[in-house]
Formats: structure tokens, C-alpha cells, sequence
């Protein structure tokens, strides 16, 4: 629904889905996606002065509960001078562009929801806020790591969790030659390796100083490490911190 949006703005108004970064709300509505409802085409913006785009741009923040910035506003003016539309301002394409967008927010919505009930579902659970605690971790990736992992006493030691994963060290064996720190094994599950390698993303970008996990893939990256090395590295440490700190909590919650 997304990618279907951003292909049709970009013959009506290229790049006004890069405008904001903003999380999507807990009603599933997103910042860039209620600009292109309002501002639909390159047009509705750059044949008006700059003063009253402004001023319309202001009101519209102040309707839909944004911040305001005049900055950002002259900075959205002055792009779209330069910007060329395809398709043209008329009602068709209006109506087009709003039937994409309904359907978005509509499944926007229905992701949000799920995410709130996972979230709920997951603060039942004993562990929850020492997952939650854990840098890379949000309302989203939180909840998965606690489904695809489950109880982890399950797990006799640390090796059994990172195998689990399929982020454990693999060996190259030929004959009397044996390779360690190759790939991961990429055995176990996938599902779980998956969210793994999205916390890690979420490390990379936010950067952490202080989080062991991420100065550790840092480290690897600085060495030139591939991107999976240092992925699956990064994930094998996270698991290993994600066990003791676990097991160490429930220990204590029994006693």
C-alpha cells in the first residue's frame, strides 16, 4: 500500500513521501501520508506564494496535531519550485491519490492495532521489562523476540539459544582443516533471526554509546567485516546478554 502511494505521488508530487520521518501514530496515521491527502500535487504548493503556504502549511500542522516548523515549511516551498509532476492537478488524479491513501491508513490502522495488542499481550509475560529495557528494542521488536524465543529455561546454555537462532559461529571442516569465525550457520529459525537482525539495524541507527552490542558491531564494521558477519555477530552477543539478564531475572522473581 505504501510503495503503491509513493508510485503515484511520484508522477503528482515526487518526493513528498521523504518530507518526514515521523513514526506512525498509535491510529495508524502518518505525517508524510496526511501531507500528500492535503498537499496531493507539486501544484498546490508551489502556485501559491510562499507567505500563504506558509500559512496554510501552519494551519494544517495545528488541524492534524503536528509541530510546526517555518524552516521545514520554506524548505518543502523552495523544493518544490524545482520539482516536475507528471500526471495533472485535476480531480481524477485527486481522486486517485485519496483512494490510495484511504486504503493505506486503512491498513496503517490495522497494523498499529495488532502491534498495541501484541504489547499487551507481551506485558503479561514475567520478562517483559527486562526485554523492553534492552537498547534496540521497542513496542514492535520487543514483543516478537519474546513470541519466536518463548520460555528460555528451555535453553540449557547460552550455545543452545545463539543455535536456536542460527547465529552461532559455523565451522569449515576439510580433512584436517578447520576454519573457525566463518558465517553464521543460519540454521534454526528464521523468524527469530529475522527480528534479530532488525534490533541490530535499530542499534546501527540510533548508536548507542553505551550498549555493549552495538560498540561491538561498530568494532567489526571498523575492521570491514561484511555486513552479515558483523550482523550475525552482533545478534549472537545480543542473544547471549539476552539469556543471562533473562535467566538472572526469573532466578530472582522464584526466590
Amino acid at each position: 500500500m505504501k510503495n503503491n502511494l509513493i508510485s503515484i505521488l511520484d508522477q503528482t508530487y515526487p518526493g513528498a513521501n521523504t518530507y518526514f520521518d515521523s513514526p506512525a501514530r498509535e491510529d495508524g496515521s502518518q505525517k508524510w501520508v496526511d501531507f500528500a491527502a492535503t498537499f496531493w500535487h507539486v501544484d498546490c504548493v508551489r502556485k501559491i506564494s510562499l507567505k500563504v503556504f506558509v500559512d496554510h502549511y501552519q494551519k494544517w500542522c495545528k488541524r492534524k496535531k503536528y509541530n510546526f516548523s517555518q524552516s521545514k515549511a520554506e524548505e518543502i516551498y523552495g523544493k518544490a519550485k524545482e520539482l516536475v509532476s507528471v500526471l495533472p492537478k485535476d480531480d481524477l488524479t485527486k481522486l486517485i491519490i485519496k483512494q490510495a491513501i484511504d486504503q493505506l491508513n486503512t491498513a496503517s490502522q490495522t497494523v498499529e492495532q495488532l502491534r498495541t495488542m501484541m504489547n499487551e499481550a507481551a506485558s503479561k509475560l514475567p520478562e517483559y521489562p527486562v526485554v523492553m529495557a534492552m537498547k534496540g528494542v521497542g513496542k514492535s521488536l520487543g514483543p516478537q523476540l519474546m513470541a519466536e524465543i518463548g520460555d528460555v529455561s528451555r535453553f540449557t546454555h547460552k550455545g543452545a539459544i545463539t543455535a536456536f537462532a542460527g547465529v552461532d559461529p559455523g565451522v569449515n571442516e576439510s580433512g584436517s582443516y578447520e576454519q573457525k569465525s566463518v558465517h553464521a550457520s543460519k540454521r534454526g529459525s528464521g523468524a527469530l533471526r529475522k527480528t534479530l537482525f532488525q534490533v541490530m539495524d535499530a542499534l546501527i541507527k540510533t548508536k548507542p554509546q553505551d550498549d555493549p552490542v552495538y560498540l561491538f558491531m561498530d568494532k567489526k564494521r571498523a575492521q570491514g567485516k561484511p555486513y552479515y558477519v558483523y550482523m550475525a555477530a552482533g545478534a549472537n552477543k545480543f542473544l547471549r546478554i539476552y539469556y543471562g539478564r533473562v535467566k538472572e531475572y526469573l532466578s530472582t522473581l522464584s526466590e
